[in-house]
């Protein structure tokens, strides 16, 4: 239901822009997100934004680098990576939260019931 696409190996300060398509009824979508996953460590949160109001939300370790919208006719939201640094090394996961679901906050696995099936970031020094 959601194919994250647009990773890529790039050098430390490039920009990347990552797709998460999205198939079925996105009205019916409370929130869409990005995580990310570095090797050995946890799923982290990195952006959210509200599908109905565009209203958006991202951690403070990304905040002012990445930006996270949606183009609401293509069904398709994106995370604008720029200044890319090697910590930003990860594979990322777009999510998807369904109106109805219990909401714990945008920053939370489990506000979200889809998953894409990630994309391999990697920033070489």
């Amino acid at each position: 239901q959601l194919q994250a696409s647009g990773g890529g190996l790039v050098q430390a300060g490039s920009s990347l822009r990552l797709s998460c398509a999205a198939s079925g009824r996105t009205s019916s979508w409370y929130a869409m997100g990005w995580f990310r996953q570095a090797p050995g460590k946890e799923r982290d949160f990195i952006a959210t934004i509200y599908w109905s109001s565009g209203l958006t939300y991202h951690a403070d370790s990304v905040k002012g680098r990445f930006t996270i919208s949606r183009d609401s006719a293509k069904n398709t939201a994106y995370l604008q990576m720029n200044s890319l640094k090697p910590e930003d090394t990860a594979i990322y996961y777009c999510a998807a939260s369904a109106y109805g679901r219990s909401w714990n906050g945008p920053n939370v696995r489990g506000s979200y019931d889809s998953w894409g099936q990630g994309t391999q970031v990697t920033v070489s020094s």
